[in-house]
């Protein structure tokens, strides 16, 4: 999906931000979305392990069963 941006998307994209967040709320702005995206891949991968942990488990019962 942001791939397809490219850069004067990009440019475009910034130069937006900066205009409504002004210069001294910016930094704030992207501080907040970049511990937002961290919480989320964290708990992205969290689900994961618990997800894998499930099917191996339910692997070990079929595979014990027979």
């Amino acid at each position: 999906m942001l791939s397809n941006i490219g850069i004067p998307g990009l440019i475009l994209i910034l130069v937006l931000a900066l205009i409504i967040f002004g210069p001294k709320k910016l930094p704030e702005v992207g501080r907040a979305f970049g511990q937002t995206l961290r919480e989320f891949k964290k708990s992205t991968r969290d689900l994961t392990s618990d997800v894998m942990e499930d099917v191996e488990d339910e692997k070990k019962k079929v595979t014990e069963a027979k």
